[in-house]
């Protein structure tokens, strides 16, 4: 069973954003790195403005290639460059140290139509 934090929300794609913090951690879900296995290289995003859905960078594994998009609009504003050395981290704590990126969220109604816990989890079964 995979963890589902209630404070995060959710996209289809398995990123997850904390709309609790103005400049919001985004990263992929623990089902997601589950499904992945072993995380060898993160393709790090380009700070800046991005767009909801925007392909923003890759995480790869020792089995895939995962694309990795935002789950809202607005401006890229810090990258987690620990991946650079220890990618695993998203497979060992996807929730903290395992971010990928800060965004700071430009609507916040994108932020309330992502999925919540319960809906995400309804997702993945």
């Amino acid at each position: 069973m995979s963890l589902v934090p209630d404070q995060l929300r959710y996209r289809d794609s398995h990123e997850w954003v904390d709309p609790s913090q103005a400049v919001s951690p985004v990263g992929i879900t623990d089902h997601a790195q589950a499904e992945l296995t072993d995380v060898v290289f993160v393709e790090l995003p380009k700070l800046g403005a991005v767009k909801a859905g925007q392909q923003v960078c890759v995480v790869e594994s020792v089995k895939a290639a995962s694309d990795i998009y935002t789950p809202v609009s607005g401006e890229i504003v810090e990258v987690n460059d620990e991946l650079t050395a220890n990618p695993g981290l998203i497979n060992t704590d996807p929730y903290g140290a395992g971010w990928i990126f800060k965004i700071k969220a430009s609507d916040a109604g994108e932020l309330a139509a992502l999925k919540d816990a319960a809906a995400y989890s309804a997702t993945i079964g």
